[in-house]
């Protein structure tokens, strides 16, 4: 009984999407998190020349690049597969930062002469100070994180389902699989203390 459902991960967004919005059926709003991206690039005129980094999968599927093109053709785009960044975030491990790891992606000759840098993966924001500093805060980063609850207002506004009491806001976080460890990072992603239950969705 969901009104919505958001695809918050750009590797399942890039290879999954069209195959769960037909399982999920055209009675429910269903969004990813790369057409929003796509949308907000599209109607940004001072982009040139966008970088994208993100997964293997993100990146090895094209789909960023070939989206985006469909709206703006004449647009420059240089892809990086990131593979490393993720899992290193979420395990907020050291190497990330004293053994230059983000640095030594950045400063990919492919990433060079961009202005704009397409966080292609919803780990990243965690770590957009440092990515500012590489950069040294001459590019302007696009992330799904500041505009996915904007589009996801607007399409909930325009099928009148858009919740108009904001004094009765209650969380619930569900898992296929419960671990303590899930358990303890849900703390880089969310700033309240959060109860996580197990349910088979099977």
């Amino acid at each position: 009984d969901c009104k919505a459902i958001i695809i918050g991960c750009n590797s399942a967004s890039a290879v999954a999407f069209e195959e769960i919005k037909e399982k999920v059926g055209a009675s429910t709003l269903i969004m990813n998190v790369i057409d929003p991206v796509v949308n907000y690039v599209q109607h940004d005129s001072s982009i040139n020349h966008v970088g994208i980094i993100g997964t293997n999968a993100t990146i090895e599927s094209n789909t960023y690049a070939k989206k985006i093109l469909t709206k703006r053709k004449n647009l420059s785009i240089s892809c990086l597969a990131t593979p490393l960044l993720a899992s290193l975030i979420e395990e907020n491990n050291p190497n990330l930062y004293q053994n230059g790891i983000i640095e030594t992606y950045l400063l990919d000759k492919k990433l060079a002469n961009i202005d704009s840098l397409i966080l292609g993966c919803t780990h990243y924001p965690l770590i957009e100070t440092q990515i500012n500093a590489c950069f040294r805060n001459q590019i302007k980063l696009i992330s799904s994180v500041n505009i996915i609850g904007g589009e996801v207002k607007k399409q909930l506004k325009k099928m009148s389902l858009l919740n108009q009491n904001n004094n009765n806001i209650k969380h619930q976080f569900y898992v296929s699989d419960f671990t303590k460890h899930f358990q303890e990072k849900t703390k880089l992603f969310f700033p309240h203390s959060i109860i996580l239950q197990e349910e088979n969705i099977f």
